[in-house]
Formats: structure tokens, sequence, C-alpha cells
């Protein structure tokens, strides 16, 4: 078998995810029947049929599901390859760190700093949804992430630990309250992914009334307060994103039952980066008070 063009796992990439060649081909900026012709070369270069068509709907074939879990990261360490590359042809050598919101790494960045003052330390702010992949792609070196994320091949560094609030609109009925249990929240709508609140999920009421809302994907911390505020649900943030994100329609309110946020270092364990061993021994010695 010839050796896979990345350019076609692109393509294929953007008919998996968008299930439908039209708005795939829209998304590469090329027309439907390219699209088409680089599919059908692909599949006959795999040996395989990727999807199943019909008049109606384009869904992945088993051939295609396991496709499409290999071609992502193979595309991000070839995207981040090539950052690597440009980055060391600019000079001077840069080192990123990604974090989350409400995270405050600028202690670690000076320590590096006074370590490394040949390095030039740059900063990259995350979210939920690419506080991983920022790695895989090469846009950061290090990231500072919130867990539970999926750790496969990366290096993990445990950081600190912080408490997690419910965020409630000001006029609600616990607004105020010194504190209360999870099982007081069991009605209400979470705005964010139940899995990232499984004490709230394994107890909710509406997953399992069949009347659960669904609203569009909310990434930032910001989007989720104003969905709050307006009264559309609730959500859980960790106590440093509280703070930083204090606002007067919102109340802040202690978990008691919840189990604390769990942030920690993490990088691709397949780097073998003089800096990036420097940076891990680095934080874990660093006072991350100004966070919490």
């Amino acid at each position: 078998m010839t050796d896979v063009d990345l350019r076609k796992l692109r393509y294929f990439v953007a008919v998996a995810e968008e299930l439908h060649f039209g708005r795939a081909a829209e998304r590469l900026h090329i027309a439907q029947p390219v699209l088409s012709r680089q599919i059908r070369a692909l599949e006959h270069e795999l040996g395989a049929q990727l999807f199943a068509r019909t008049k109606r709907a384009t869904e992945l074939t088993a051939a295609g599901r396991q496709l499409l879990e290999d071609a992502r990261p193979l595309i991000s360490s070839a995207e981040a390859l090539r950052r690597r590359v440009a980055q060391a042809a600019r000079g001077p050598r840069t080192f990123t760190i990604g974090f989350m919101p409400g995270i405050t790494v600028t202690p670690a960045v000076r320590a590096f700093e006074a370590l490394r003052p040949d390095i030039e330390v740059e900063v990259l702010r995350t979210t939920t949804f690419d506080q991983v992949q920022v790695l895989y792609d090469g846009r950061a070196d290090v990231s500072v992430v919130r867990l539970p994320i999926e750790q496969r091949g990366l290096s993990i560094r445990p950081l600190f630990e912080e408490p997690r609030l419910a965020i409630l609109p000001a006029d609600h009925r616990l607004a105020g309250k010194p504190s209360v249990d999870i099982g007081d929240l069991a009605d209400e709508h979470l705005m964010q992914h139940p899995d990232q609140v499984p004490e709230w999920r394994d107890i909710a009421v509406e997953p399992r009334s069949g009347r659960s809302r669904r609203f569009s994907e909310v990434s930032s911390v910001e989007e989720k307060l104003e969905h709050v505020a307006s009264g559309r649900g609730i959500s859980i943030l960790p106590l440093s994103v509280a703070r930083f994100y204090q606002r007067a329609d919102v109340s802040a309110v202690p978990v008691n039952d919840l189990a604390p946020n769990k942030i920690s270092l993490a990088w691709l364990a397949s780097r073998r980066s003089r800096a990036i061993q420097e940076f891990a021994a680095l934080a874990g010695t660093v006072d991350w008070v100004m966070t919490r």
C-alpha cells in the first residue's frame, strides 16, 4: 500500500465530521466532485469502504470510524511538526504554556524565565475543549489542565486542587446560602456536559424525566455565565474561576459534597524536550496560591 496522503486524510475528517459531502466541500473550499474523487481514491488506497452512502444520509462504516479515531492525532502531529519547524526557523526559541480560565501561571512563568533566560515564554488561554488539543497540534509545549481529561499519550504532573461552586442566578431560591448539597440541585438544568459533574449526573432529575433541554455547545466561561444570569440553568465552576468572573447577576455557592477540581500539568509523553522536563520539575515547586 502506498503512503497515505495527509491531504486526503484532512478531506476524510471533514466529511466524517459533517457527514455531508456538500457541507464538507464548503468547509474545505473545494468543489464537491473533487472531494468525492479524493475520498474514493483514499478508499482505494486503504482497500476499505469508509462511508455508507444513500440518497438520504452519509454514515461512517466500521473502517471509517477506526480511521477517524486514528486520523485526528496523526493530522495534529503533522501540524505540530510544522509549527515546531517554523518556530525553529524563526528563532529565538519560544516555549508556550497553555492554561485554563481562573488559573494564574505568572509565578511559574517568572520562575522559568529566571531559569532559562535564553527561552522566550508565551502563554495561551485554552478551554475545556482544546486544553489537550493544543499539545497535539503544537500550539503549546505544556498545558495546565483541569481534570478529567483523556490522558492517553500524555505525561501528567499533579499541581493542586480547589473546591467547586454552584453558579446560580442572583434571584435563585438557593442564592446567598452559606452552602448547599448536590442533592439540592438535582432538579436544575446544568449548563455543561453532565460528565463534567458526575455527582450531579448520577442524581439529576432532568435526564431521567424525558424533558432534557439542549443548548448549543457552551465553551467559554463568559457564555456559561450569560446563560446562568438569564435563568436558563446553573453551572459548576472551580473557586478560582468563580472569583475571577464575579458579577452581580449571579451567585456562587459552595457545594458540600462535590469532589475538588484537580489541576495538573500535561505534555506529550513522546516529546523529549529538555525545556519541558525543566518546566515540569519547576511547576511542582511553585506556590500556586495566586490561583486560590
